[in-house]
Parts: structure tokens; sequence; C-alpha cells
């Protein structure tokens, strides 16, 4: 396949990160309808040739989650059924990526499930980024691009000069291989934080393992919809004498209680991606775009060119 056999169409997820996507790689997005019934049913119809075609749907399952799902096996389904040759499900952000495993009786594998819907509807190939747990790759029988959004925070981080010392925080144990990572990159010290869950958005900090007394600290995490992790973890390093706390969080998909924690808690900054839609509200977040990360991997998947390459990171 090549360049000229591209086809770009977006889902209403996160339609502005697929039109910045196009205009980073000079393609142009293609013409599709994508609305609703009256009764919520969600309707595609692709108004373009696309017979033959290399089709890339960029779609987050962000909330309305659901809907937004639902949209994304549609489209690929009527990509599959108007002929084209390749389907990629480019996923900014993989909802449901918590359900992946079964840790309590009677509850379902729901990433599985997900994974099955996508293989089902016609997608052959998955382009995504910093998912929950990486195991999620093999609940599908199709490959499996896996980007990460850390070039980007790198690139952000970089520009910043202090005579502090710099620690990396993973807020829970699930997280201590992202930390590492970042350490080796940004030449930081590593410290981690043990925690209770209470309720799904209460968390309680509990240990702290590492010096960060006097220092900057960076908490690194995949996601984060109340904030209830990352907050908790800012308390307990701020105690410990923290001199600044910027957390950097892949995906934000962030509700009233997390605007709320965030305004109160001792964060002093939040670095995210444009994965999915995210307001500041006035609030310290700065939002980074990820749209020539995504752009490079498309232009390279549809070149038959090598993905992992260009960015696997150290320590991943």
């Amino acid at each position: 396949m090549n360049g000229s056999e591209l086809r770009i169409f977006s889902g209403n997820s996160n339609r502005a990160l697929a039109e910045e996507i196009c205009r980073t790689i000079n393609v142009p997005l293609g013409n599709a309808t994508v609305t609703a019934f009256p009764d919520g049913e969600s309707f595609v119809k692709i108004n373009e040739n696309v017979r033959g075609q290399d089709v890339f749907i960029i779609q987050s399952t962000c909330p309305p989650t659901n809907h937004h799902l639902m949209e994304l096996v549609i489209m690929i389904d009527a990509a599959r059924r108007a002929s084209a040759a390749r389907i990629t499900a480019v996923l900014p952000f993989y909802g449901y990526a918590r359900q992946d495993r079964k840790d309590q009786p009677r509850v379902p594998i729901t990433a599985k499930l997900v994974a099955n819907l996508l293989v089902a509807a016609g997608a052959t190939r998955i382009l995504t980024m910093d998912l929950h747990s990486q195991q999620i790759q093999g609940f599908f029988d199709i490959p499996v691009d896996h980007l990460y959004a850390s070039p980007v925070f790198f690139a952000h981080l970089a520009k910043r000069k202090t005579d502090r010392p710099l620690v990396v925080c993973s807020p829970d144990v699930g997280r201590m291989k992202m930390a590492s990572a970042y350490t080796d990159a940004l030449g930081a010290t590593l410290a981690v934080i043990a925690k209770k869950r209470r309720t799904p958005d209460e968390v309680e900090a509990l240990t702290l393992v590492g010096e960060v007394a006097g220092c900057d600290v960076l908490i690194v995490d995949d996601m984060t919809e109340t904030a209830g992790t990352i907050t908790a973890a800012a308390d307990k390093l701020k105690k410990s004498g923290a001199m600044t706390i910027t957390a950097a969080v892949s995906h934000c998909i962030l509700n009233e209680t997390a605007y709320q924690r965030l305004k109160a808690g001792p964060i002093d900054e939040l670095i995210t991606t444009n994965s999915t839609p995210v307001n500041p509200r006035d609030l310290p977040i700065q939002v980074l775009s990820i749209a020539r990360l995504l752009g490079d991997a498309i232009i390279r998947t549809n070149s038959n060119e090598s993905v992992s390459g260009l960015f696997q990171i150290k320590g991943f």
C-alpha cells in the first residue's frame, strides 16, 4: 500500500484531534456522516469511495463511552461493507481498559469483550496509546501497535530548568515500570506510593518509599478520572517535604469530582494529552498534542514501515 490509498475518518468523540492529525500529515479528513436517530441509535454513512483503500478510523472511547464505542464499531462495519482493503481502528484512548481481569466472582473481562467487538466488526489492525495494562494487546487476534505518550512529555519536561533534584513517583505499584522509564529519560530518582482504594472514587495513600524532601516531584500515571489516586499521592508527597508536585497523565477523563480535587489539592500542574477532550477550567492543566505522534504512526502503517522502531521508549 502507498500514501495515495490512505483514507482517514473520524467519529464524534475527538474530532478536533482527528483534524489536527490530518493537518499534521497533510491528508484530508474523509467525508463521513456520523449522527444519531431521535431514539439515540447511531447512524453512519461514508460519503466517498473507499474500495481497496487503506482506511484509518480515529475514535477515542471516552464518555459517553458506550455511544462512542458503538460509533466506532458501526464505522468499521461500514468501511468493511464498502470493501476497504484494510481498516485500522485508531484509539488514542482505549475505554474499558481497567476491566482487564476477573478479580471478583461473576464479573466480565470487558476489555477482552471490546477487543472481540472491534475484530468482529471488521478491524484488521489496532493503533492505540498508553493502554492501562500491557496484556490488553494480547486480547486481540490482529496486530496491535501500542504507542506511548512519553516522547511528548519528555520534550515538554526537558524545557524546565531547576536547581532542585527531580524525583519521579509512581502513585501505585502498578505504574512502577512507567515511572522507572521516566527516571532513565530524565535523570531522576524513583519513589513509589502504596495505596488502598476504599471506594471506586476514594483512595488512601498509605506508604511512601523513597526520599522526596526538598525535591521537585513528577507523578506519572496512565489515566485519571476522579483524580483520587494522584491527589492522594500528592498529599502524601507534600507532607513528606516535596517542594513542587507535577502530574503527567496520558489520559484525563475528568469529572466534577476531579476538578474539585485538583482545585483544592497540592498538585502545582497537571500535564496531559489531547487523547480525549480536556477542559482546563482555569486550573493549571497543560494539554499537549499527540497529533504528530499518531500522524507519523499512521503514515508508517500505511507505508508498511516499522512503528515500534520510532516510538519504543527505553525501559518499556
